[in-house]
């Protein structure tokens, strides 16, 4: 079991997605993706296996959910610097985590 003081170090902040680009060169089907954390983090990037439901077109925009305290990844070639959030569909592809509503860019999850 998990403590709550431990749950507390994870940052899970909300951000909008700045643009997003294929990843061809990803073993599966992957996104660049870049999201705007507001003033306090900035602007990090992540690759995502998110090709099912999301394009460079429709996730622009996108409000999302992420890790923002992981340390960086190498993937492939790209540097990952979040966890972008997301849950199976019944077919196992991920649909990406979303505040219901508008909500402030860097926005802690409580």
């Amino acid at each position: 079991m998990l403590d709550f003081d431990t749950f507390l170090k994870t940052d899970i902040r909300v951000g909008r997605v700045i643009r997003a680009e294929p990843y061809p060169e990803a073993r599966k089907p992957a996104l660049k993706v870049w999201v705007d954390f507001g003033p306090e983090i900035g602007e990090k990037k992540t690759s995502a296996q998110i090709t099912k439901h999301y394009s460079p077109d429709n996730i622009a925009g996108l409000l999302v959910f992420g890790v923002v305290n992981f340390p960086p990844r190498q993937i492939g070639k790209f540097m990952s610097e979040f966890l972008l959030l997301g849950v199976p569909d019944a077919k196992g592809d991920i649909v990406l985590l979303t505040p219901e509503k508008d909500v402030p860019l860097g926005g802690r999850m409580h």
